[in-house]
């Protein structure tokens, strides 16, 4: 697995900056926006030169991607995977919220200003269209098998672990590189402003003081292969399970229903029951609506037992890149045995059930679940476990 965020570099930088309780968010720098909010903004974009045979793919979003799959042996074990398997057996799946809308967002500020003809340089296929971070997969590592590319608001790149566990199942591949990409863009900071949804100060998931969410950046992946196969695995994923609230465009089931059954069903599918989970990495935004939402889904499916947190309090809320990012964490936490607490959390609202952990705290972690939750109503929940 690789993963790109205001961290860092690599799951090494996330998990020394998880340890030592250093967030990544900053004051909103991000281009001309005028906003005061927090963000969690990856260093080195900007910077960051592709090889010339990506520059047909190039904007922020793509770059982070590539960011990701040069990190820690990520792309070796995928070409050994494609080894074993054939790289018509290796699948695609990826989640996205915006895909490289940023890049539109600049050829309008760019257009002819006598025709208003975009630049003739912007090229929508391979920036903007939602399936352009899975071409980018699909050609920079040589792979012919399935491809798709998910985009339901911020549980994509959680939804993806269940739409390649079933490819798996029927026989349609035997491996396939699961996961997502967002990048932070004016569309999404003024549209979340709009919606009276952004902090002025670093979130605070699930504080009696919160005021909205921190938005963020990242790309991670990992690769996903069949049970029997999988020697060097470093966490198995042991169950998913998906719902859909079907109530509001933008505001989460105020009972938590749709949350409930999500995780509800990855039980099912593990099957474990909900005292054999260890920890929870919450969808935990720090708005009113989804944290109340969420706590009432988490007592009603496991009581007020299991310890819980939200990490979006280091890495800001990364969209279509949350399910990857916080399942990396997942995946960490089950190997360090460690479990991070509620950043920048002081006190939690007063009447909430689920067990809000604040601090970090040492303990044997077997089984761990994350919760996506999208906008619409779109949630997904995944566990996983330490390899057999």
């Amino acid at each position: 697995m690789s993963l790109v965020n205001a961290l860092g570099l690599g799951t090494g930088a996330t998990w020394t900056a998880l340890k030592n309780r250093a967030s990544g968010l900053r004051h909103c720098d991000f281009e001309d926006a005028k906003l005061n909010t927090f963000i969690g903004r990856v260093r080195g974009v900007e910077e960051y030169s592709p090889d010339a045979r990506w520059n047909a793919f190039d904007c922020r979003n793509n770059r982070l991607a590539l960011m990701a799959f040069e990190l820690e042996g990520f792309a070796a074990a995928v070409h050994a995977a494609a080894k074993r398997y054939g790289k018509h057996r290796i699948g695609v799946f990826i989640g996205t919220s915006t895909s490289g809308i940023g890049a539109t967002e600049h050829a309008y500020r760019h257009r002819d200003p006598s025709t208003g003809a975009l630049p003739s340089t912007f090229n929508y296929r391979l920036t903007h269209n939602i399936f352009s971070s899975g071409e980018l997969v699909r050609q920079y590592f040589g792979l012919t098998g399935p491809a798709n590319v998910i985009s339901t608001a911020c549980s994509s790149s959680a939804k993806v672990f269940a739409s390649a566990q079933r490819y798996i199942d029927a026989g349609l591949c035997d491996a396939a590189i699961v996961g997502g990409v967002d990048s932070l863009c004016l569309t999404t900071l003024y549209g979340f402003a709009s919606l009276e949804l952004v902090a002025p100060h670093p979130c605070r998931p699930f504080d009696v003081e919160r005021g909205g969410i921190s938005i963020g950046e990242a790309a991670g992946f990992a690769l996903l292969e069949k049970r029997h196969s999988a020697g060097s695995a470093i966490v198995s994923l042991d169950g998913y399970g998906e719902s859909s609230d079907a109530h509001h465009m933008s505001h989460p089931h105020p009972e938590g229903l749709g949350a409930a059954a999500s995780m509800q069903d990855a039980l099912r599918r593990a099957a474990l029951s909900a005292d054999e989970i260890d920890y929870i990495n919450l969808h935990g935004t720090a708005t009113r609506a989804n944290d109340n939402s969420e706590d009432k889904a988490v007592v009603l499916t496991f009581g007020g037992k299991v310890p819980c947190s939200s990490t979006k309090g280091w890495t800001g809320h990364t969209l279509g890149a949350a399910g990857i990012t916080e399942a990396i964490i997942c995946a960490l936490s089950i190997k360090h045995q460690m479990l991070p607490g509620t950043l920048n959390t002081t006190a939690v609202e007063p009447g909430m059930g689920s067990n809000v952990l604040i601090e970090n705290s040492a303990r044997p972690v077997r089984k761990a679940m994350s919760n996506s939750f999208g906008f619409g109503g779109s949630n997904c929940s995944l566990v996983f476990g330490a390899p057999q």
